[in-house]
């Protein structure tokens, strides 16, 4: 490729000739020379200039065209008109022809440089004739097939590029449309697959976690079971491991974070998690269930003198970006969308010695669509666990200003039953953009009604503090979204979001996992100004995560997700992650 191609190829945004096949055209224009003229119509015909006019407004004049004197205008003309049409030119221009006070008039003709055929026009930087160009002289079916793709996707794709008169372009864009999405999908996936590095583990963790799941006072789920058996077979290799184990909200994540503590001992393992309350809960857990000969130290804001070289299993937030780890040989984070990717590249490089690298893994509790997993299974590994070790019972009602007095009524019953309600508000303070109360306007209905309520919400220095006095003694939580991850409170049996249609499903899936943590009958209000919202209809009758998942994919458009799950700005153009799923199957396979 030349210099010059090369830069055309950069200002296209590509790379290779994939990428051009990507270019679809937008339109076909035939170019065959008009016979006659018809009117209203784009045509194309010689013409040879006889007299000219010119002003700065516009351009006239009188030419022959198909044996007749003809008036040609061009209006708001540019230098290169002035150089092109003198008296005595002839050739062939791309122009509209119609009647204007019983006179033949073309008007705002294009200088044409080919005649005869079809040609694809591209909406681009490029000039059409340099596009053609790129196109004659890259885009071949050999090329195609020598980047990867299947012989019927190439054929497809150039027949699109290169049509013949017989070529209608809305049905040739509907036949080559799923070439189209094969391609770009493809492509995608050839990129990440170029970008997948294996590293040299620090060390292989073959120690047996057996013992400790004989000692649970529960049973493993076969999910968590099959979830451990891949962390084991990961740990065993002298690669370092990447693998995210996704699970629904309650599905028993963090037992198999132990187990795999324990496949690690006695090397040591970093656990890093989004909240102080959450690592705690971990911290309490671990204490709890793993062995006492296994030393758990949690690491909290401004403890500076606490050892951590003799420690097996460290826990702690993002405070642990700031202290001096020891060498460890696993790590992992959990709720991982919760952090940025530099602060998981941080962690990961402050234990990590030399060319060798921990085993990493990622847990979260908001599932992605398949075909998204399908597709970031190309930089690491999935596990899924789907089943709960108790049954979820919960039921969510969708209520506007008619629905608040009933809501009220069940809202104290559940109360004088011992139970907890959380109130989740959009904005802590008054605004007038948003026709819904914040925590502020609320908290002196809630306050003046009932006993035990506490409040707090995400710039709450105090907020942990909070959580915990309110799951031993509260009655009502008013928050904001700050409940949402990883927070215990099992006698929390209703959960009211105020102005839900403004959350993501994902979002609102998360809250509601709150209630029936421990199988206790939960309730889920999503109060709201738009009670026929098919969006909120669908959710409130889907329970999974995984098929929230669907649901919110099918809602939103594709590149937000791709930027929080793969890389910044990844968008498609033709592949649908909602919808062509069968098509990234078969680009898979066909990848092998």
């Amino acid at each position: 490729m030349t210099p010059q191609h090369s830069r055309y190829f950069e200002k296209l945004g590509i790379n290779s000739i994939i990428g051009l096949s990507l270019f679809a055209p937008v339109k076909y224009d035939d170019l065959t020379p008009s016979t006659y003229p018809k009117l209203g119509e784009l045509n194309v015909v010689e013409i040879s200039i006889k007299t000219l006019h010119k002003t700065p407004k516009f351009l006239k004049a009188a030419v022959t065209a198909w044996g007749l004197e003809v008036e040609l205008i061009v209006f708001n003309p540019k230098s290169f008109h002035y150089l092109a049409f003198k008296v005595g030119s002839k050739f062939f221009v791309h122009v509209l022809a119609q009647k204007n006070f019983g006179k033949l008039q073309l008007v705002q003709p294009k200088i044409l440089s080919q005649v005869g055929g079809i040609f694809s026009v591209y909406k681009t930087e490029l000039p059409q004739k340099t596009m053609h160009l790129l196109i004659n002289e890259y885009l071949k079916e050999e090329s195609l097939i020598e980047e990867g793709l299947p012989i019927p996707i190439a054929k497809k794709l150039i027949s699109l590029h290169n049509p013949t008169a017989r070529q209608n372009y809305a049905a040739s864009l509907q036949k080559a449309m799923n070439a189209l999405k094969f391609a770009e999908i493809y492509l995608f996936l050839k990129t990440l697959n170029s970008k997948k590095q294996h590293f040299k583990a620090s060390s292989a963790l073959v120690s047996d976690e057996k013992e400790f799941v004989i000692s649970l006072p529960f049973s493993l789920t076969n999910d968590q079971k099959n979830a451990i058996a891949d962390i084991k077979s990961d740990l065993a290799s002298k690669i370092a491991a990447k693998r995210v184990i996704m699970g629904d909200v309650g599905s028993g994540k963090t037992v198999v974070m132990f187990a795999a503590v324990m496949m690690a001992y006695p090397k040591k393992t970093i656990l890093m998690a989004p909240t102080t309350i959450l690592s705690m809960q971990i911290y309490n857990e671990a204490k709890r269930l793993l062995s006492p000969s296994v030393r758990v130290v949690l690491v909290e804001s401004g403890e500076k003198n606490i050892c951590l070289d003799e420690a097996d299993f460290i826990i702690g937030t993002h405070v642990l970006l700031y202290r001096e780890l020891p060498k460890c040989d696993l790590v992992m984070i959990d709720e991982q969308h919760r952090f940025g990717t530099a602060q998981r590249d941080a962690i990961h490089k402050m234990v990590s010695e030399g060319k060798t690298h921990p085993h990493f893994l990622q847990f979260s509790a908001t599932p992605i669509p398949r075909t998204m997993s399908l597709i970031h299974s190309s930089l690491v590994n999935y596990s899924f666990i789907k089943e709960m070790p108790f049954k979820k019972d919960i039921d969510t009602y969708i209520i506007d200003k008619k629905g608040f007095g009933r809501m009220l009524s069940h809202i104290e019953s559940e109360i004088k039953e011992g139970r907890q309600v959380a109130i989740i508000y959009p904005l802590v303070e008054e605004s007038e953009l948003l026709s819904y109360q914040s925590i502020d306007e609320g908290r002196s209905f809630w306050e003046k009604r009932y006993d035990g309520v506490f409040v707090t919400h995400g710039k709450d220095k105090d907020k942990e503090k909070v959580l915990e006095e309110f799951a031993k003694d509260g009655s009502i939580l008013l928050a904001t979204t700050v409940v949402e991850v990883g927070i215990s409170l099992p006698k929390l049996s209703v959960i009211v979001i105020v102005g839900a249609e403004r959350l993501g499903l994902a979002t609102l899936h998360q809250l509601r996992g709150r209630v029936s943590r421990v199988g206790l009958k939960g309730y889920c209000y999503l109060y709201t100004n738009q009670p026929n919202s098919a969006r909120l209809n669908e959710f409130a009758n889907t329970v999974s995560g995984f098929d929230i998942a669907e649901l919110d994919l099918k809602y939103r458009q594709s590149g937000d997700i791709l930027s929080g799950v793969l890389q910044h700005g990844a968008q498609f153009k033709w592949f649908s992650l909602s919808e062509d799923g069968d098509i990234l199957r078969s680009v898979l396979s066909h990848m092998g």
